[in-house]
């Protein structure tokens, strides 16, 4: 089963230095700079992706939806704001979702329901680096540490928590 990756596309869009710089020419060309590359994202990993872009100032009296080259995106209507729309699709979802913003508000509320959230620029990051095919490089841990000499040990392992084991799992999937 693919990871369903939930994004809140101006947060995306406004964390990044090349979408940010398209989005400085036309609003229209950072919404599709960020569609596109989440669309050979989506070809190379198969994951369901649902973009969700502010549409509380525009003429739209409710929120719109339409798919772009496998990526569905999903515009809100006047007065509501993209944010409360993530947060209904992580009630329904729960822990199935994976949520892609560095807006606290929506990470607070994430991870109350047991869902993943990745900041903006990591998961940038991590499709820029799936694209050029390097997506292991920037996830490998050091081996430069130096051979213990002896049996006796340094004290015990530390165990990641279980939000960290999780998160740490999905990040692999994706």
């Amino acid at each position: 089963m693919s990871t369903r990756i939930v994004i809140d596309g101006y947060n995306v869009i406004r964390q990044s230095g090349q979408l940010i710089d398209l989005e400085a020419i036309a609003l229209e060309e950072g919404r599709l700079g960020l569609i596109q590359l989440l669309a050979a994202y989506k070809k190379l990993k198969g994951h369901a992706i649902t973009v969700v872009f502010d549409g509380w100032q525009s003429d739209n009296i409710g929120s719109s939806r339409e798919k772009i080259q496998g990526i569905d995106i999903i515009y809100s209507g006047r007065g509501e704001k993209a944010d409360e729309i993530i947060k209904r699709m992580v009630d329904h979802m729960g822990d199935k979702v994976v949520v892609v913003t560095s807006d606290r508000e929506i990470v607070k509320h994430a991870e109350k329901r047991g869902a993943v959230v990745i900041p903006s620029p990591e998961f940038e990051i991590k499709v820029r680096m799936s694209a050029s095919g390097d997506d292991d490089i920037y996830f490998m841990e050091e081996e430069d540490h130096e051979p213990r000499i002896g049996t006796k040990k340094k004290g015990p392992a530390r165990k990641l928590s279980k939000v960290e084991r999780k998160k740490k799992s999905q990040m692999e999937k994706l």
